[in-house]
């Protein structure tokens, strides 16, 4: 009697067990917002289902079994500015802005990537370098190397981030080598002197190792932040000749060498020259110390993405910057354009990350440096003293990053007039599907998987991540 009492239990739990979970892969819960501004990244409510009605609406089909890039993650750059306001902050206000940050439980928004700085960008307060010496000094072995600044505010603020993400992934960028390195005795502009380039090989090193030892842990560089713009503060102009040689006969070896597994990433500039990355790649010598390229989007197309992955696909593509600004007092959010640009634009196109520039500012935008600084930078987040608000770099971001975590695939999805999307199986079996209404009225559609219809519908200038 006994065992029949347990076998008819056994039964009813597997029944009601298997149950739950048709009910659950049937049903996607939503997360929204809307351009009024009268949702802004909010769990909805009510789920939608999967049926097996039709109707002749226009859809989107999700196809997990035709797949493309393992995604990396999402997030944005942590300037010097960023980390200046935030370890500024009460104890307290600092430790609840970075869980919404880098946890994913509850309404946290998971960012999964940073992108830092070598040095200083033009949204430090000041110009530095990790070896700056009088003019006619110089350094060779590194022997002087020093985080220096960033142990300030960088490096405690990323501590703080890792002991909550511990698998964020970092990728380190520089603005400008030591000033004694360069043509000109000057931040901004110049080249890199071809006598120092086995010292800025030993930079490279030097940093990776030094930030390793505070237990922050670099997973990848770029050789130069926007090689072709010289005119900001810092900047270096660097041709491509000249990164395809520093690579192959200095960084890639010096890496190798001191056995550091940090990827070389390399451009780091606008999709409008996609020759620059393809002309280093099709050099063999430098190609095989390279494991991809990355871009931003002040100019070109984002398909030009797709032309380097086309001309070298065993290589990877990352985009690493686009501003994301708003009006601090406006009455509406244009969420759709940076969704459909660089969330689902640039992993259509292969990339592996998105990430948006910057983390953090003021209210007047600060800090930036004089003669180039971004004034007008805006960060995912204001801060003023310990309270802080949310703009159009956060929803952007959030919408991709708390759910398509690190090691999810992004699978076919067809292209809709009007709706832009992407679609992501996670290393858990979940699927994402990422949706902007870049019309200019409301639109119903279907959503189709694996023969299931489930109808949506998203008002003019909103975006929607779904998940099941």
């Amino acid at each position: 009697m006994l065992l029949t009492r347990f076998l008819r239990f056994f039964i009813i739990c597997i029944f009601t067990c298997s149950s739950l979970s048709v009910i659950a892969q049937n049903q996607a819960e939503v997360w929204l917002t809307k351009a009024d501004r009268s949702v802004l990244f909010a769990k909805q409510a009510s789920k939608l289902s999967f049926t097996s009605a039709k109707n002749n609406l226009p859809g989107i089909t999700v196809n997990d079994k035709e797949t493309y890039q393992t995604i990396d993650g999402f997030g944005y750059a942590l300037t010097g500015g960023s980390a200046q306001h935030i370890i500024k902050m009460s104890a307290p206000a600092r430790a609840a802005l970075l869980k919404e940050l880098f946890a994913t439980d509850g309404n946290n928004i998971g960012v999964s990537y940073i992108r830092l700085s070598i040095g200083a960008s033009d949204l430090n307060e000041k110009v530095f370098s990790y070896n700056d010496l009088p003019e006619g000094q110089t350094d060779l072995t590194q022997a002087k190397f020093d985080l220096g600044p960033d142990k300030v505010d960088v490096i405690p603020v990323m501590k703080e981030i890792l002991a909550i993400n511990p698998k964020l992934k970092i990728m380190g960028s520089p603005w400008s080598p030591p000033l004694w390195m360069k043509t000109t005795y000057d931040a901004r502009g110049g080249m890199l002197k071809p006598e120092y380039y086995d010292a800025y090989a030993k930079y490279f090193v030097s940093y990776v190792q030094e930030m390793q030892k505070e237990g922050i842990p670099i997973d990848a560089i770029t050789v130069q932040n926007e090689p072709l713009h010289p005119g900001n503060n810092p900047s270096m102009l660097m041709v491509a000749p000249d990164q395809a040689l520093f690579v192959k006969k200095f960084l890639g070896p010096a890496f190798a060498n001191a056995n550091i597994k940090t990827k070389i990433i390399i451009y780091d500039h606008n999709a409008d020259r996609p020759d620059y990355p393809i002309s280093i790649l099709d050099d063999a010598e430098a190609r095989k110390y390279i494991d991809g390229s990355a871009f931003h989007l002040y100019g070109g197309r984002i398909e030009a993405l797709s032309d380097v992955h086309n001309a070298h696909p065993d290589k990877n593509i990352y985009f690493s910057e686009q501003m994301v600004v708003e009006q601090p007092d406006a009455t509406t959010i244009n969420i759709v354009n940076p969704v459909a640009r660089l969330i689902i634009g640039a992993t259509r196109n292969w990339s592996k990350n998105v990430l948006e520039w910057n983390l953090a500012a003021d209210p007047e935008n600060k800090p930036y440096t004089d003669r180039g600084g971004c004034s007008m930078c805006q960060g995912a987040i204001t801060i003023d003293k310990d309270t802080y608000s949310r703009n159009l770099a956060y929803y952007s971001i959030a919408h991709a990053a708390k759910f398509v975590r690190p090691g999810a695939v992004r699978v076919a999805t067809n292209d809709l007039t009007n709706l832009p999307n992407v679609a992501f199986k996670t290393p858990e079996g979940k699927h994402v599907l990422i949706v902007a209404n870049s019309g200019k009225s409301a639109n119903t559609f279907n959503i189709t998987f694996n023969g299931k219809i489930l109808v949506a519908t998203l008002d003019k200038g909103s975006v929607a991540t779904y998940i099941w």
